[in-house]
């Protein structure tokens, strides 16, 4: 199949066997990307591979712009009007940062293989769910985005990260849609550093913004992250001494980083090793909750109620370890595989009668209500459970008090469980109400 290079672009060989950014940026791993369809017009003819979408990403000095066909992915970079040198170095910057943050030096098929030929159910999805791998992030960034994901979903742990990218770091640049290069342009921010965080001030202000209690967990790690390192940028790398240090935790055990990352206010065990996992390089981590647990159950043999059992840390280290036994070195980078092909919002994924896209229609805020094995669900489950129907309550009064906001908050979303019966329960059912009908007419 030809490939046909967007103007603009730049392309890597690099088949969706390898990557598949439809998959890897909505599963939940980053909260920063911004989603655009591409026209149908970008698309000449059948026979040729052609982007559907476009992916952008703000970074400290550039936006990355990303496209992707079965065969190639499509790259190029937007620099500030005020950045000078050579383009070519500028290009050749982007593509090491591309190999470094997608981590191509791994041969995921590879991976593929070996998990397929250890595990049966592994195998039995593999094809429909290629090119799933980990992203190798900013360790801050990572840091702030889970603290955010507590009971929460990825809509709104999408929501919160763009406010805090709109509320303490100044627009790098402004850009139109890829579908319409002559309409308004979007202005888009870097993260914020650690120093733009940190002030006492800010946690009243991120609570006015929606994080509830998570607001005090962002302002106090951020604060302890400057006392402890200062904020003195590296004219070099951008980074404050505190983002620097972060970095080094990669070179740290995973027992000793993990120590280091639970000091932080609002981290727990399992936001720990999402960022192990997500952003140092500790690729044998496997961060469990609920629905980990009911995979590990349903698939792996491990004994008791998945849908009743409470996550301590006994549960926690025997999921974990029952996993680990059967995916091996890499057995982080496994798990984010089998909890993405878990998901309802997958549920069409892969499949030969559909794009190989999520079944949701991707958006430019990239805010799908898929759940993420990184944060407690409230609005979706996997596909194990979704014959559970569930009714949300919902009708909250216009002004709720402080308090029932702040208990709202911290609380997972109520549910109703309907009752499900069986087909004979149906069949009785039925009778019972035809029956009585039946009395009716004659009487």
């Amino acid at each position: 199949m030809n490939t046909v290079i967007p103007s603009g672009f730049r392309a890597l060989p690099l088949p969706l066997a390898q990557l598949s950014l439809a998959a890897v940026l909505k599963c939940g791993q980053s909260f920063r990307w911004n989603i655009f369809p591409l026209p149908e017009s970008s698309q000449p003819s059948p026979e040729l591979s052609t982007p559907t979408h476009e992916y952008r990403l703000c970074l400290r000095d550039r936006v990355v712009c990303l496209r992707q066909s079965s065969t190639s992915l499509f790259y190029r970079s937007v620099l500030p009007p005020t950045t000078y040198g050579d383009p070519e170095a500028r290009e050749a910057e982007t593509l090491a940062w591309i190999r470094d943050y997608f981590q191509l030096d791994v041969d995921l098929k590879e991976l593929y293989a070996q998990w397929s030929a250890a595990d049966p159910v592994f195998h039995r999805l593999q094809d429909r769910f290629e090119g799933i791998r980990m992203l190798r992030q900013d360790p801050f960034e990572n840091l702030m985005s889970f603290i955010c994901s507590s009971n929460n979903n990825i809509s709104r742990i999408t929501k919160m990260v763009k406010g805090l990218c709109q509320h303490y770091s100044p627009a790098l640049i402004s850009l139109p849609p890829p579908s319409d290069p002559t309409s308004a342009e979007e202005p888009y921010h870097p993260f914020p550093p650690p120093s733009a965080l940190a002030a006492p001030e800010v946690s009243a202000r991120l609570r006015a913004l929606g994080f509830g209690y998570r607001a005090d967990f962002i302002q106090r790690t951020a604060a302890m992250l400057v006392e402890a390192h200062g904020v003195t940028q590296n004219p070099k790398t951008q980074m404050e001494p505190s983002e620097e240090w972060l970095t080094t935790l990669r070179t740290l055990s995973t027992t000793e980083a993990r120590v280091e990352l639970l000091k932080f206010v609002g981290v727990g065990r399992k936001v720990a090793d999402c960022i192990l996992l997500m952003s140092l390089d500790k690729r044998e981590v496997i961060p469990v909750d609920t629905h980990v647990h009911q995979i590990a159950v349903k698939h792996y043999g491990l004994k008791g109620a998945a849908k009743t059992a409470n996550m301590n840390p006994k549960l926690y280290e025997e999921v974990s370890t029952k996993l680990s036994a059967v995916w091996g070195e890499y057995a982080g980078w496994a798990h984010s595989v089998l909890f993405t092909s878990d998901l309802k919002s997958f549920a069409s994924y892969g499949l030969p009668s559909t794009p190989s896209t999520p079944s949701m229609t991707p958006d430019r805020t990239s805010t799908s209500a898929a759940s993420t094995p990184l944060a407690i669900p409230l609005s979706e489950t996997p596909s194990s459970t979704s014959s559970r129907k569930r009714k949300h309550l919902s009708g909250r009064s216009a002004k709720p008090s402080k308090l029932l906001v702040e208990v709202a908050d911290a609380l997972p979303e109520l549910t109703i469980e309907v009752p499900a019966y069986s087909l004979a329960e149906r069949v009785k059912r039925r009778r019972r109400g035809a029956g009585a009908v039946s009395s009716g007419s004659t009487s």
